[in-house]
Formats: structure tokens, C-alpha cells, sequence
């Protein structure tokens, strides 16, 4: 892996191979129309189911028409599938939308080289013979960046005026990317670890407090974050270009 790259990148997170993002990667896919058009979807879709609108562009829609056709398939769940409203099976949709978005793992610079199998966990060959590596996402072979990310969605204010929170002077913080979340209501924001503060669960939990997000949605005062976010492998979906709201390129690449 290159030295400059100092996070890793999945095209897919239950398929593909971690591999280094370098600055044009990254903007390629925060730039791509296809990851634009599954967020703008996903958007969309949810605001018209919640507030009751007309559902018919999307009940038309081929993707939509294809994902359905599996799920009722499907041996296991197919038939409680059917009997879902059309608001619920498109929520299902846009879901699985945003699951296939590529994403990013600002936690960790690389990946330890693990054997390929087949679907039953036969190792798999090249065609000399000789064992095929890749890099995939496990924890026990991660190798940390520096950076950690915290995610707070569901956010009662604008992801905005949380961002500007980083901004003001004596901020404690080296924050290296800022973007809102692919629901629209989130704010994601990459850091650099701060040791002295302790492991990763630790930053977040300082972090919050410093953007006065402790127990802003009626909590028992526990901080606005992602609990999963403590996992070091943890994905980071890609936003849209225009949901960026900062990015330090020279120290985040």
C-alpha cells in the first residue's frame, strides 16, 4: 500500500476488496452519478412515505420492480414480504440502497492479506496453482490510520449548525472531513485520534461533549453517536459531492 493513502475503500461492503483510496478514487465515487442517485432516491422515497405523498414514480420503477420480485421469492421471508404496504416495501428498497453504496474505512490504512475460498470455504486457486490473497475487512488483521469516525444521525437540528460547531476558534479537534449523512438527517465527521484521550469510544464520547450533543434527543445524557462506531473496522457509506461540507485533502490523503 501506498504511504500517502491513509484509508481504505470498499466498492461494496459484503463483496468487495479493501483496497487504498487515494484522492482521485475518492472523488470519483463521491462524484459518481450512481452513488448520487441512490441517495437522492433514498431521500426522496422516505419524505414521501413519511407525509403521505403519491408513491407512483417509484412503484414504476425497474429497480424497484426487480428488488420485489427477489424478496417474494425468497424460501425464508418472501411471503411476509408480500403482504408488506407499498410504503414499507419501498423503505425496504431505498435501505438496501444505501447498503450497496460503496464506503469508506477511515479507521484503518490496510488490511492483512487473508485467503479467498468459495461459497464453501474451499480456498481458491490462480491459474499456477498458487493460493489467491485478498484484503478483506476483519478486525483482528486491521491496521489503524489515526483517524476515527463519529456518526450522530436523527439529528433534531441541521447537520449544518453542528458542522459550524468544529469551526469556531480553539476547537480541540483536528478535523479532516465533514459531510452530511445519506438520510439527510446526520452528520458524519472524521478526526484524528486523539491518544491522550484513550481508545476510540473514548474520542467519541469527548467529541460529543465538545459539540454539546449529550443527550440531545432525551437520552439518560449518553452522547449522540453511533454506538457501532467504536469498531474500528467500521464502514463509512459515501456521501455526494454536494453533501461535503469540509475535506482537509492534504492530510486526509
Amino acid at each position: 500500500m501506498k504511504k500517502n493513502c491513509r484509508f481504505v475503500y470498499q466498492d461494496n461492503q459484503f463483496w468487495g476488496e479493501c483496497l487504498p483510496c487515494t484522492l482521485a478514487v475518492f472523488n470519483t465515487i463521491v462524484s459518481s452519478a450512481v452513488v448520487g442517485w441512490k441517495i437522492t432516491t433514498r431521500q426522496a422515497v422516505e419524505y414521501a412515505v413519511a407525509h403521505g405523498l403519491s408513491l407512483d414514480k417509484w412503484t414504476m420503477n425497474s429497480d424497484f420492480q426487480r428488488f420485489c420480485l427477489k424478496r417474494e421469492a425468497m424460501p425464508q421471508g418472501g411471503e411476509t414480504f408480500r403482504r408488506l404496504t407499498i410504503g414499507e416495501k419501498l423503505l425496504q428498497w431505498v435501505n438496501s440502497l444505501k447498503m450497496s453504496l460503496p464506503c469508506f474505512l477511515f479507521a484503518a490504512s490496510e488490511f492483512d492479506l487473508v485467503p479467498k475460498t468459495d461459497k464453501w470455504g474451499n480456498p481458491i486457486l490462480d491459474e499456477n496453482g498458487q493460493q489467491v490473497m485478498r484484503r478483506r475487512r476483519q478486525l483482528k488483521g486491521i491496521h489503524l490510520s489515526g483517524l476515527f469516525m463519529f456518526d450522530a444521525d436523527r439529528l433534531t437540528v441541521d447537520p449544518y449548525e453542528i458542522f459550524q460547531r468544529t469551526q469556531v476558534p480553539g476547537f480541540p479537534w483536528q478535523l479532516r472531513l465533514a459531510h452530511k449523512t445519506s438520510s439527510g438527517h446526520g452528520l458524519r465527521l472524521v478526526c484524528e485520534l486523539r491518544p491522550e484521550l484513550g481508545n476510540i469510544a473514548d474520542n467519541q464520547i469527548c467529541l460529543a461533549r465538545d459539540l454539546n450533543l449529550m443527550g440531545v434527543l432525551g437520552s439518560t445524557g449518553k452522547p449522540v453517536v453511533d454506538d457501532s462506531c467504536i469498531d474500528a473496522s467500521r464502514i463509512s457509506y459515501a456521501p455526494r459531492r454536494e453533501d461535503i461540507y469540509f475535506i482537509d485533502e492534504a492530510n486526509l490523503f
